[in-house]
């Protein structure tokens, strides 16, 4: 296998970048005031899986296809507006990123 460039994206900047979507994912449901507990909780328990991805793997380089597939993922999350469908998607969006990465969910 030959070696990457030292500035090709690497899983780890797969995973940062597909965090920022999913931030706003978070950020729109936390307006539903009764699931606000619910919203963070879940927010937090995803942030942990995925930084232990991370740490074991964030040095592999991401290639196109994982970046094509996080673009993708990032853009459907950009596109919900409703609150609910976010809290929804709350649960989605990380298990379809860790399938992107190769990893289970």
């Amino acid at each position: 296998m030959e070696p990457s460039a030292p500035d090709a994206p690497r899983l780890a900047d797969a995973i940062a970048s597909a965090w920022l979507a999913y931030e706003s994912l978070v950020a729109l449901g936390e307006e539903v005031e009764d699931e606000w507990s619910y919203v963070n909780d879940l927010a937090e328990a995803w942030r942990s899986r995925l930084l232990e991805v991370e740490g074991a793997r964030g040095r592999e380089p991401a290639g196109p296809r994982i970046e094509a597939a996080v673009a993708a993922l990032a853009a459907e999350a950009n596109a919900i507006d409703d609150p609910h469908r976010a809290i929804d998607w709350l649960s989605t969006y990380p298990q379809v990123l860790l399938l992107a990465l190769g990893e289970r969910p």
